[in-house]
């Protein structure tokens, strides 16, 4: 890789925690589960709202024209408003009352904790939906037969049992049962401790203690319990409670350690850094840059595991500082792996412009406006800025034929959706086109020339309707995702801060490039062209064939298919008659001239 000195001083993150962008919502009521206990996957994954269309993550700030890269150290949180108790809503209570009946009934003798997430969340004053009880003497699935014994019982419609299977090698050492109760979700595991073997690093599993459960979980404000028969906090780590108030993230086990047992607290530590605005704790951030912990990433957990973590930082309320805490790591391209036989050379430092690509997406939508985007169009706009210094980047596969690097990110890094990867590459290829329109869309004056490298031959009309045509030809080609590709558009036009080497504020300049945005976007708007792509054709198939003389499609026909739209496109008040009046003198001359 040839390197490139760019600049990377960024901005002191808002260390305060703005409102909750992020919120979990339960699973769907539909195909519940029945009767026998189902076999789910390794490691589950929970529906997720992105973004407030009215709060949305503030953009940090870009990467300055400097000699060398420098790191701006961070500043610490202010002090965090933590409860000193939690109040549960009568949802919950109402739950919590049942599994107590449950364990009273059956005399179980079982402490009940509900564990992690939903603890902090309710401590820092948020709604959660997202229950784990752990069970400190039986497995979650017995305890869940249990739950349906008492609800037959007492008249109650029994619910079915899920498993979600442990798998060591992916370091996933947990078996899950999940059941619904009272239209929430809830995850029954029982308090385990680990062995290690000298020579494995797969664990021994044993149950185990509440204190013992809470030093091998990822993070001290994650080890928190609610004891459910006490009605009480418990804080086993002795340090959750302070490091939530101090607004820091810390392992509760020494953390490179932490970090080999599972990889993938590494990116949890990320996110959830990101999340709250919390300070990484200098010895984290030391072994998560570790060249071991590095390779058990790669090595030792599943992609999908990796593409899960990484979409819930995407779709969180700070995408950028996720990113830049990746970067700063050395994680990305354990992360975001790229095939070795990639071209044309990349500099070492992409993943440093990747952010800043990612930073400014950010920036513009925060003065565009995030409500005026989709949730599934502001998560796509944000990986494709991300990964937009790969647009011209590719790789040959075993036929030789040329893919996008962005394909196999997606396809094989993080083993995203195919659809999204191809949402993300046609972005990237409608971003180039629109640059090319951009000057003749916002010219004040009368168009003289407009030629495109992409469509080099339309039909002849006049230049302004030339330019109508092109322009419903790519919204056509993008639908809906227009103004996204006309966003990361503006990182391209009019300085191309991609292939720029001096990353200036001139070059920069968020409150041109969002006025640009808006001036092209009233253009698109005055030409007629929103929803273009739901413009039906005047003349269909047949009648095309009619005039030609042909009995059957082709070519020829699909010719005059795109002929006929671009017709229709620079004329947008013609009529079926008035298209085909046109297509036949057309056909004529093309006749006597051949």
């Amino acid at each position: 890789m040839k390197a490139l000195s760019i600049a990377v001083a960024l901005s002191t993150f808002n260390a305060t925690r703005p409102p909750r962008l992020f919120t979990f919502r339960n699973p769907p009521t539909s195909s519940p589960l029945r009767s026998s206990l189902l076999l789910l996957p390794a490691f589950k994954l929970k529906r997720f709202s992105i973004f407030s269309a009215h709060k949305p993550p503030p953009a940090l700030g870009f990467y300055a024209g400097v000699a060398t890269m420098v790191e701006k150290p961070a500043s610490p949180p202010s002090s965090v408003q933590v409860k000193d108790h939690i109040d549960l809503t009568e949802h919950e209570e109402k739950i919590f009352n049942c599994l107590l009946q449950v364990v009273e009934q059956f005399n179980l003798k079982t402490q009940l904790r509900v564990a992690g997430g939903w603890v902090r969340d309710k401590l820092l004053g948020d709604e959660c939906y997202d229950i784990d009880i752990a069970l400190d003497n039986m497995y979650g699935r017995e305890f869940c037969e249990k739950v349906n014994e008492y609800l037959s019982a007492s008249g109650q419609e029994t619910q079915g049992v899920g498993v979600i299977q442990c798998n060591p090698e992916q370091s996933k050492h947990l078996e899950t049962a999940r059941m619904r109760l009272y239209d929430v979700w809830i995850d029954f595991v029982n308090l385990r401790a680990e062995d290690y073997s000298e020579n494995s690093r797969i664990p021994t599993m044993k149950f185990g203690t509440a204190k013992e459960d809470a030093d091998r979980r990822d993070l001290t404000i994650n080890s928190l319990f609610y004891n459910i028969n006490t009605k009480s906090v418990e804080d086993f780590t002795e340090r959750g409670i302070a490091d939530l108030k101090s607004g820091k993230i810390v392992t509760p086990l020494p953390p490179k350690q932490t970090f080999l047992d599972d990889p993938l607290r590494v990116l949890r530590a990320v996110r959830f850094g990101a999340r709250f605005g919390f300070m990484l704790d200098e010895e984290l951030k030391k072994a998560a840059a570790d060249e071991d912990v590095r390779a058990a990433i790669a090595d030792k957990i599943s992609r999908e595991r990796i593409g899960h973590e990484i979409d819930l930082m995407i779709s969180g309320k700070q995408p950028v500082k996720a990113m830049t805490y990746i970067a700063d790591l050395k994680l990305f391209w354990a992360v975001f792996s790229i095939p070795t036989d990639f071209e044309p050379s990349i500099p070492e430092e992409y993943d440093r412009l990747c952010v800043a690509c990612l930073d400014l997406a950010c920036g513009l939508l925060n003065l565009i406006g995030w409500s005026s985007f989709s949730d599934d169009q502001r998560r796509l706009c944000l990986y494709a800025a991300l990964f937009l210094p790969f647009r011209e980047t590719i790789y040959r596969d075993n036929k030789a034929k040329k893919i996008p690097v962005v394909n196999y990110i997606f396809r094989n890094s993080l083993k995203l959706k195919a659809s999204d990867a191809e949402t993300v590459i046609s972005l990237h290829t409608a971003t180039k086109k629109f640059v090319t329109l951009i000057p003749s869309l916002v010219s004040k004056e009368d168009i003289k020339v407009l030629e495109v490298e992409w469509k080099k031959d339309t039909i002849e009309v006049p230049i302004a309707s030339r330019l109508r045509i092109l322009a419903g030809l790519l919204l056509r080609e993008i639908k809906e995702f227009w103004r996204v590709a006309l966003l990361l558009s503006m990182q391209l036009h009019p300085v191309d801060i991609v292939s720029s080497t001096s990353f200036s504020n001139e070059n920069f300049e968020l409150e041109k490039r969002s006025g640009l945005f808006k001036s092209v976007e009233n253009a698109v708007g005055a030409l007629g062209l929103e929803k273009v792509w739901e413009l039906k054709p005047l003349v269909n198939g047949k009648e095309i064939m009619n005039i030609l003389q042909i009995k059957s499609g082709g070519p020829v026909v699909r010719e005059w298919q795109q002929k006929l739209l671009e017709w229709q496109l620079a004329h947008p008040s013609g009529t079926a008659e008035e298209c085909l009046d046109w297509m036949k003198q057309t056909q004529s001359k093309r006749a006597r001239t051949e």
